[in-house]
């Protein structure tokens, strides 16, 4: 066979093989004082990084799989997921929700019970260019454009800075995850601890290991991780709010 043919002919094959994920999503394992953590780092300029709360007939997801259905059902996989704040009995969020432009809940700037009321929180905004963390009086001053948010907190980090409540000696010890973001918006990194760990811990891991000047506390107590990547697809207590990244069944 002549090296033109051979050429078409290989070209033809890689043709009819599946088209590899455009994303830049990348979960990996770290370690850090002793502590564990899963850490996934999303491009928003190249991942569909959205948020989830019910489906068409306004029944909350409430869990991975029923979300994973949902989008194969429209030609969509699910390459990420993890929850995205706090919630109701009802699956509803406390603070400030808006999925792909419509406001679900307005932003709650005042303090209250909780780990959510315990100033400064901040809200997760998310566009087509990029994801912000910012601090709750920041958001209402400034009035990003977002076309998903979500509200929660604690602020694990503030402007460089952690939370001014956290103690370094701290004995409240739990599984928790949260999310970070980059100054300019182009780095999304979302962490859950594999092991209990204390605020203070897990705000140092954002902003000494990870260089982020701005991360939010998700959860506690309801802290879940979807990635196929890691085989991973947490099962446990029913979740409100779940971000996301997805892409189309064809990639």
């Amino acid at each position: 066979m002549r090296a033109g043919a051979l050429l078409t002919l290989l070209a033809a094959l890689l043709a009819t093989l599946p088209a590899a994920p455009a994303a830049a999503l990348d979960c990996q394992p770290l370690r850090h004082e002793g502590n564990r953590y899963t850490v996934c780092e999303v491009d928003p300029a190249a991942d569909q990084l959205r948020l989830f709360l019910r489906d068409a007939d306004g029944t909350p997801f409430g869990d991975f799989s029923a979300l994973e259905s949902d989008l194969n059902a429209r030609g969509e996989r699910l390459l990420f997921a993890m929850n995205a704040g706090m919630y109701h009995e009802d699956r509803a969020p406390v603070g400030h929700y808006v999925e792909d432009g419509a406001q679900q809940m307005r932003v709650i700037p005042t303090p209250g019970p909780g780990n959510f009321g315990l100033l400064p929180n901040g809200v997760l905004c998310l566009n087509e260019t990029g994801a912000r963390v910012y601090e709750t009086r920041a958001f209402l001053q400034q009035r990003p454009n977002c076309r998903d948010a979500t509200q929660s907190g604690p602020m694990l980090v503030i402007d460089g800075a952690l939370h001014p409540r956290f103690l370094p000696d701290s004995t409240s010890r739990y599984i928790r995850n949260g999310v970070g973001t980059s100054a300019s918006g182009d780095r999304a990194v979302f962490v859950i601890s594999e092991n209990a760990v204390t605020f203070h811990d897990f705000a140092l891991l954002f902003r000494d290991v990870l260089g982020l000047p701005q991360a939010l506390f998700l959860d506690g107590n309801v802290s879940r991780l979807y990635s196929p990547e890691l085989g991973r697809a947490d099962a446990g207590r029913r979740m409100g709010p779940i971000v996301g990244v997805t892409a189309p069944m064809t990639q």
